[in-house]
């Protein structure tokens, strides 16, 4: 499986890539939403783990934009706007899933 993290707290974003790995996938990571725009026209990816505060291109817009594609992948949304009105705008958006931070690994990895 290939998944993108695209957070911009890049001590977050490197416990994330490192634990997705060690689960046996191939990530790459970005830390706001031009570089995620630039790797996803690069690659493919299966799943994108995504924070919807970010500088650049906000995640909600990275989130719909992703969603527009051919053969979109899965967005799981991965942010500290966690109460149920912020979890149900995820996900009209288009994401597949939300968790709110903070979270434990085991949740993540069980995601979309």
């Amino acid at each position: 499986m290939r998944v993108l993290v695209v957070e911009d707290v890049r001590s977050l974003a490197e416990v994330l890539v490192e634990g997705l790995r060690d689960q046996g996938m191939a990530v790459d990571a970005a830390h706001d939403g031009l570089e995620a725009v630039a790797k996803l026209d690069t690659n493919a990816y299966d799943v994108v783990v995504l924070d919807r505060d970010l500088p650049g291109i906000h995640g909600d817009t990275l989130c719909q934009m992703i969603t527009d594609r051919d053969g979109p992948a899965m967005v799981l949304m991965l942010t500290a706007a966690g109460a149920p009105s912020d979890r149900v705008s995820g996900l009209t958006l288009g994401a597949d899933d939300y968790l709110a931070k903070p979270f434990h690994f085991p949740e993540l990895k069980t995601g979309p």
